[in-house]
């Protein structure tokens, strides 16, 4: 199996790197055709070249889950932690996610008891398992609804739970959940991913030495928690260098852009 998952994380690096030159080409391309100044000035411009600006999203964000994959399904080993405060980090993360939210007609919430809080994590790896779990609630869940990111600190353990109020997930595919990438059949219908993210998230957890479990029921939501241990190294977090494929483009829209509508890409938000 652990043969099986370098071999595959291989050529995810191989199609990754190929695929992200042509994508950039494609965007020089694109930019040159309707520079911004032209659609600053005509908003029917802007939303056609919207369409196009989401498609591309779309495109590198599988790229990046390619190239994710190559680097944490490849081996199983610990990633390396560094001490920073997971309260400030995740917070962060959702304040910047509120907006795009907002757009699907979903409100965000933060909850976390402590204002402050640092332990020993791996902060790509972290931000990516968030932002995963954030594209699959907003994704899966209706207007109206609510997507709540939770931090709680117990018995020496970090949990850290993302749950919403979604459609939710049939019994039958709750234990192929984390590796759904290896089978045939698609959990649900369009928009649909390579199926890598929640396995990504899987080998993160275990990278920190923790784990993540599901909870879900159909019609009421879905309930995703990761528990890592609460530890610190000694080690402060200040020349950890996150792996950033976003080209310069607004990471929270790339790494949420599967879940987005078209407007998300409008030139006003993108910013």
């Amino acid at each position: 199996m652990e043969q099986d998952e370098r071999q595959q994380a291989l050529l995810f690096a191989n199609i990754a790197a190929q695929l992200r030159g042509a994508l950039s080409n494609l965007r020089l391309a694109a930019s040159q055709l309707v520079p911004p100044a032209q659609r600053e000035q005509d908003p029917e411009l802007d939303a056609r070249a919207a369409l196009l600006d989401q498609s591309y999203y779309q495109l590198l964000r599988l790229v990046n889950d390619l190239s994710a994959a190559s680097q944490y399904l490849g081996g199983g080993q610990p990633l390396p932690l560094q001490d920073r405060d997971i309260v400030d980090t995740v917070r962060e993360l959702c304040v910047q996610a509120e907006g795009p939210a907002a757009l699907l007609g979903l409100e965000l919430r933060f909850v976390c008891a402590a204002d402050q809080h640092v332990c020993a994590f791996h902060l790509p790896g972290l931000e990516l398992l968030v932002h995963q779990l954030l594209s699959n609630a907003l994704k899966f869940t209706p207007a109206g609804g609510t997507v709540t990111v939770e931090l709680k600190f117990h018995a020496k353990r970090v949990l850290l739970s993302v749950e919403d109020t979604g459609r939710g997930i049939a019994p039958e595919h709750l234990e192929a959940l984390f590796d759904r990438y290896l089978h045939g059949e698609p959990l649900a219908p369009a928009p649909q991913g390579l199926g890598l993210g929640l396995p990504l998230c899987r080998r993160i957890a275990e990278g920190h030495g923790g784990t993540i479990m599901a909870e879900s029921s159909v019609g009421k939501g879905s309930r995703f928690t990761l528990s890592i241990p609460d530890r610190q190294t000694g080690t402060p977090g200040l020349s950890d260098v996150a792996l950033d494929y976003s080209g310069g483009f607004n990471r929270t829209l790339l790494a949420l852009a599967d879940a987005l509508p078209a407007k998300a890409f409008l030139l006003r938000n993108q910013g």
